[in-house]
């Protein structure tokens, strides 16, 4: 015995596996948990990956849209500023208040252009003061009482005078309990001189609203943050306070690196969430839309659980199964058993010899019976796969399968193809008018014909419903219309006990009509819809 065989039999001794009953209880218990346990474990893995895109696909959409409404709500408010900002009672009032030298005059303009802004501020729900600004950024009138521009750049005024709107940052307004974004557009004078500005101090309701209305149902949260992941809006406001409440850093940095992928990190709560990320085009901030990690991956680990509950069920199940085996098999199992594992490998082509006529003759018997039956199982379910079960001819699986293929050798030869598809005229009036015994009978007839009108080499298959397609290799399109006349002509004049059943086919051609075998495909199923539209029960080729 070599060396390494003598290391083996001491182990299997020192871990009692000293009869065929602990052996094979051993085996039975490894077959079963090991597999099991790969093919759960892979199973897992891939209903995460499917159910992460998924989640990517939802996030993703949540967020570009409520980036596309925020950016959009903030095109609007600059918009309206700068067409009140046109309007006569701003820049003549201005103009009358800066100008000096009557008291009399620049008190009335003040308390004109104080009424216009009130007036203003009443009609837009998100205004919560308006001002009007002189050319040296001093406030001259608002409407509100006691005017100020918190969170604007230090730069602001020169962009004014360069005819540039001006967004600020978000700050906190503790009267107010809420969030406050001020924004401040250019007032032209007279010769497009800079007369001053107009500014708006902006409540976020209405951005609060569209967070809110794009928030996903499933306990998921979209929120409005800056660059650096500072809170200024979020569709759960009980969850953290704005301006108040920060992303981590690496949680930043990582959403803004991958906008518009899922990413898991600590959310505003402190616990862990997948989110999206995507920006607004101005200011510098984005939409966040995440949704809890436990929330998301809920039924990925469900089936991760009942899988392995499965399989302790199994192995419990297995293992007793073999211990009672193993009390009455005896020690002549070799043969038996090396057949076995190659059946376990996918080794279908075992025929053990029977060499006694005890139990483990009759097993073996067994075993190359059940041996014979796979044989055939495989063969039908291999059979079964590519098969329609009613007309006989192929399935729309096999005939994709044949269309990549031909596409493959198209490209190899050069050699084209022709497609068929065919539509069985008022098929639904049959089947409501004779049963569906009779419609069925209509479709296997109509396999059969296609079968013998078709080479061996096409793929005739059933597209599904009523519908056939046929791919023809080496064909051009007069061929496969002549085909499709003879195949529409011997169907006419069959003698069917619910009446004459007729045809209507589309024909196209691989690579005439596209570069694909899809859109190949379209083209034939275009043309039999034109057959259908011009009278059905005809032939009609591709454009």
């Amino acid at each position: 015995m070599r060396s390494w065989e003598q290391v083996a039999a001491r182990i299997v001794l020192a871990l009692g596996f000293d009869t065929i009953r602990t052996k094979l209880l051993a085996f039975a218990v490894l077959a079963t948990l090991i597999p099991s346990l790969s093919t759960a474990w892979v199973s897992y893995i891939q209903n995460k990956r499917a159910l992460t895109v998924k989640i990517t696909e939802n996030l993703q959409s949540v967020s570009a849209q409520g980036a596309r409404e925020l950016d959009l709500w903030l095109k609007e408010r600059l918009y309206e500023l700068r067409v009140f900002t046109s309007s006569y009672e701003v820049t003549e009032n201005l103009e009358g208040i800066t100008r000096g030298g009557n008291e009399t005059r620049e008190a009335r303009a003040l308390a004109r252009l104080t009424d216009y802004l009130n007036s203003v501020q009443v009609r837009v729900d998100d205004y919560a003061e308006l001002l009007v600004l002189d050319s040296r950024g001093r406030p001259v009138a608002t409407s509100g009482a006691r005017p100020g521009l918190p969170g604007l750049p230090p730069s602001w005024l020169g962009e004014l005078r360069a005819g540039d709107n001006v967004v600020g940052d978000p700050e906190w307004e503790a009267a107010g309990s809420r969030v406050i974004v001020t924004i401040v557009v250019p007032v032209p004078g007279t010769g497009g001189r800079f007369l001053g500005s107009l500014a708006a101090r902006l409540t976020l309701r209405s951005v609060q609203d569209v967070l809110t209305r794009l928030a996903p149902a499933a306990g998921g949260r979209v929120s409005l943050v800056t660059r650096e992941g500072l809170l200024i809006a979020t569709s759960d406001p009980g969850s953290a306070a704005p301006l108040r409440t920060k992303l981590e850093g690496e949680a930043t940095m990582a959403l803004f690196a991958r906008q518009g992928v899922a990413v898991e990190y600590l959310g505003f709560r402190g616990s862990a969430v997948v989110g999206a990320l995507q920006p607004v085009a101005r200011p510098e901030w984005a939409v966040v839309t995440e949704i809890e990690t436990t929330d998301a991956f809920h039924q990925v680990r469900r089936q991760r659980n009942l899988a392995l509950l499965l399989v302790a069920a199994l192995l419990v199940g297995v293992g007793l199964l073999g211990y009672l085996l193993g009390a009455i098999i005896v020690r002549p199992l070799q043969r038996l058993t090396q057949g076995a594992a190659k059946v376990a490998g996918g080794d279908l082509a075992v025929d053990l010899p029977v060499v006694s006529g005890d139990e483990v003759g009759h097993l073996t018997e067994v075993f190359n019976n059940m041996v014979s039956r796979l044989r055939e199982a495989r063969q039908e379910l291999e059979r079964l796969s590519i098969t329609d079960g009613l007309t006989g001819l192929y399935n729309r699986t096999r005939l994709m399968e044949a269309l990549v293929e031909e596409a493959r050798r198209f490209e190899r030869h050069q050699r084209g193809f022709a497609l068929l598809m065919a539509d069985i005229d008022h098929f639904k009036d049959y089947n409501d008018t004779f049963g569906h015994l009779a419609g069925d009978q209509v479709l296997a007839r109509v396999g059969a014909i296609l079968r013998d009108a078709t080479r061996d080499i096409d793929c005739a298959a059933r597209y599904g419903g009523e519908e056939f397609a046929v791919m023809m290799p080496e064909t051009n399109l007069e061929g496969a219309a002549e085909v499709a006349e003879r195949i529409r002509d011997r169907l006419g004049g069959e003698v069917i006990a619910g009446g004459r059943v007729t045809l209507s086919v589309g024909v196209s051609a691989f690579p005439l009509h596209g570069d694909t075998p899809e859109v190949a495909l379209a083209a034939a199923d275009a043309a039999l819809y034109e057959a259908k539209r011009g009278g059905r029960n005809r032939v009609v080729s591709a454009a």
